[in-house]
């Protein structure tokens, strides 16, 4: 009898691995060169529009080359699931669509909060929940925050609305 965590991983299942590290590494790639595109005005002195592009480029480099370097070791974990036997839950993609087109859709005429609830709530339900009242009040609570912190704080307009305007 042979242990099933000797048992060699299929050819073609290291490939598809190593070409999604590759895939992560090249978007890292992009990410950092759309950064240097980016006009940055003498004004800033240290921290200007850049500095979390080129944060987030970096994050993705790393994490590329750690996902290469255990895509050819052998070192992913295995799942349960047989990949002949995963189906996409075409539910959840759904919801997530959903939330996107109602984000997209709406946020010039009602506003960021609501738009970016809508969104939440809709998340929320494609990864299982069925507390819509929780959701949307979380929501609330993080698109305010979210959009005091960017409109206010930094005086970034994110999209203005029924409640912005009272906020």
């Amino acid at each position: 009898m042979s242990d099933p965590s000797s048992e060699i991983e299929p050819p073609h299942a290291k490939r598809r691995q190593v070409f999604l590290a590759l895939g992560v590494i090249a978007f890292a790639l992009l990410v950092l060169f759309q950064t240097m595109q980016i006009p940055v005005s003498p004004i800033y002195s240290r921290v200007g529009p850049t500095v979390f592009p080129y944060l987030v480029a970096g994050g993705l480099f790393g994490l590329g080359i750690i996902l290469l370097v255990q895509a050819l070791r052998g070192q992913w974990g295995e799942t349960d699931a047989d990949e002949d036997e995963a189906q996409p839950d075409w539910r959840a993609l759904g919801w997530l669509g959903l939330g996107l087109l109602f984000n997209v859709a709406l946020i010039d005429y009602l506003g960021f909060v609501i738009a970016s609830t809508l969104l939440f709530c809709c998340v929320a339900r494609a990864f299982g929940s069925r507390q819509l009242a929780r959701d949307a009040g979380i929501a609330i609570v993080l698109c305010v925050i979210t959009y005091i912190g960017f409109a206010r704080v930094l005086s970034i307009s994110i999209g203005a609305g029924v409640l912005e305007g009272i906020l």
